[in-house]
């Protein structure tokens, strides 16, 4: 999965995922909605043979891109909890 900025402001970032992976994805959602500094959160799912999948973050406190490190390593200590 493939991951670029479409956009990018002081207070907001928008992500598009190349063939993205909703077991990364959903996970990142929820974490981003948890934290204290994001104010808003946008999945936006167009036709998937058209556009790319895209994550619209905007924050009222700090950078978006620190959020999305906080959400990142959020589900990556997650997934690491998990045994086999």
């Amino acid at each position: 999965m493939d991951v670029y900025t479409v956009e990018k402001t002081d207070k907001t970032i928008t992500l598009g995922f190349k063939e993205e992976n909703p077991t990364l994805i959903e996970p990142m959602i929820r974490a981003l909605n948890a934290d204290k500094c994001v104010s808003l959160v946008r999945y936006i799912n167009q036709h998937p043979e058209l556009c790319d999948v895209v994550l619209h973050i905007e924050v009222t406190d700090g950078t978006p891109e620190d959020a999305v490190k906080r959400a990142s390593k959020a589900v990556s200590d997650y997934f690491s909890a998990v045994k086999q």
